[in-house]
């Protein structure tokens, strides 16, 4: 089925989150919608699917123009879509999360659950999915739940597959699956809308690219071009991908973990007996997809969180039991991975966001009171240092975009006096252009001496940055090896195998 969008605009007050974008999407190809996080792509797609009406524009299928009230009619129209965040019910099986919304019913009127399994089966079996339709959902790993969605669009006979940021939360094996099984599909006819960020991932499964920048398209390119090439149409400028990373000069032990557990929300081991050390002048990476127990252990080392056994020091000395601030008052810089939830307070300006947790410090005050002219001082020259794009250091945090949010909390962070910064996804969210400021901040931090721990799911990032890597899984290390490990490795390593 060919695909075309006309002149798609959506608007949200004020906001142009699509400013007329034409798209044809060709039937058996799988075309890559390229773009930063909030360029617009996964709005145009929720355009496409009838969970939004495009104010302008039109959508066509086959040269016919198609009005969808809902995504029950795109569904009928043979579009399918799997979100970033699966829309599966845990408790449900294979089977009855595929049929949901459209059982098949028995001449009794029950559910039909024997066609629902046989539906499965078939799906699973022509694309090689090995996926069990009596399984729970919950007891699925990631990797097989995104399998389930897709058997769930292609039992609606889907003729156009929306695959919205799909390797986020994969292993590399499962994303090289993932890729295979894509193959698969548009081999057998079916056109498949591939929304990312990865440029590696768009080279290798492309067969065309659109690149989308703040709403509008900005140009379309072959996956023969090169990643620098790609990159400087996402960000409208030239970005050097290369770092330029100088061997490690280890220095004295700054911080050693031995055996700590840590509970999480549900009081269950989320982190459980991992131990590891970090030198001054290396950063150790924490790999591993989301959701295996860095979150925990980030949050434990800054006392956010309670060690529920083992110890936890800090430059020769216990904190296991300390307080955030006594933490942060013993040299620990942290960029935490939420920046809206726990980097920022939205409402407050870059000024004042700049001395969060330091304004009772002696460099912001006089006295007992705030010193302002020192507070905006030490602000522009931050706000110049780290390359924040803002009019005025008064502006406020919710104003700017979000790669000059994170460039906020990284000047903050990196301001302060301190040898250990723990960075926790420090580039998520974040255009191609700020991933290179803020890669080489840290790479600075590191040949300055200070040690560093990077908590990223980004292979990519952990790669390039990495001295030594330690991979975990469900709350254990399960190796630390050397960036010059293969990916496969990696992988097996994420997924639980020990290297």
């Amino acid at each position: 089925m060919k695909l075309e969008l006309r002149g798609i605009t959506k608007r949200f007050g004020s906001l142009v989150a699509n400013a007329s974008i034409d798209l044809t999407v060709n039937p058996g190809e799988i075309h890559a919608l390229l773009g930063e996080n909030g360029a617009g792509k996964s709005t145009l797609m929720n355009v496409l699917y009838g969970l939004y009406t495009a104010d302008e524009g039109e959508i066509l299928l086959d040269d016919k123009v198609q009005k969808f009230s809902g995504p029950g009619a795109a569904m009928a129209a043979g579009i399918g879509m799997v979100h970033q965040h699966f829309m599966l019910i845990p408790v449900f099986t294979v089977a009855e999360n595929v049929v949901l919304g459209h059982e098949p019913v028995s001449k009794f009127g029950s559910l039909n659950l024997a066609e629902a399994r046989k539906r499965v089966i078939e799906i699973s079996d022509k694309f090689g999915f090995n996926v069990d339709p009596d399984a729970l959902v919950e007891d699925l790993p990631v990797g097989i739940q995104q399998r389930v969605e897709i058997i769930k669009a292609l039992s609606r006979d889907a003729k156009i597959l929306v695959l919205d940021e799909p390797t986020a939360v994969l292993t590399p094996q499962e994303t090289d699956e993932l890729m295979n099984i894509m193959r698969q599909l548009a081999q057998n006819g079916t056109s498949i809308v591939f929304i990312t960020h990865k440029l590696r991932e768009v080279k290798e499964v492309a067969d065309a690219i659109t690149v989308i920048r703040l709403g509008a398209v900005v140009g379309s390119a072959s996956p023969d071009a090169s990643t620098s090439e790609l990159a400087s149409l996402m960000v409208g400028r030239e970005v050097d991908m290369e770092l330029n990373k100088a061997p490690a000069n280890l220095g004295q032990q700054v911080l050693l973990v031995e055996g700590i557990t840590v509970m999480d929300d549900r009081s269950h081991k989320a982190v459980n007996d991992v131990s590891f050390s970090v030198q001054a002048g290396e950063i150790l990476a924490i790999a591993g997809v989301q959701g295996n127990g860095q979150t925990e252990i980030a949050e434990a080392l800054l006392g956010i969180r309670d060690v529920a056994r083992g110890k936890v020091t800090l430059n020769g000395k216990d904190i296991t039991q300390d307080s955030v601030r006594k933490v942060l008052e013993a040299g620990v810089s942290f960029i935490p991975e939420d920046r809206k939830k726990d980097g920022l307070v939205s409402e407050f300006s870059i000024a004042e966001n700049l001395m969060l947790d330091s304004s009772y410090r002696s460099r912001f005050t006089k006295g007992l009171n705030i010193d302002f002219p020192a507070r905006r001082k030490i602000a522009e020259d931050l706000v110049k240092r780290f390359d924040v794009r803002t009019p005025s250091a008064q502006t406020l945090a919710s104003k700017l975009s979000g790669g000059n949010q994170q460039k906020v909390v990284v000047a903050r962070e990196l301001s302060r006096d301190g040898n250990l910064l723990i960075a926790a996804q420090p580039t998520r969210g974040v255009d191609v252009g700020s991933i290179e400021f803020i890669h080489e901040q840290i790479l600075a931090e590191r040949d300055s001496g200070r040690a560093v721990i990077l908590i990223s799911t980004e292979l990519d990032e952990v790669l390039a940055l990495a001295d030594r890597i330690a991979v975990m899984y469900r709350g254990k290390i399960v190796g630390i090896v050397t960036p010059e490990t293969s990916r496969e490795n990696l992988g097996k390593m994420m997924a639980g195998v020990v290297a």
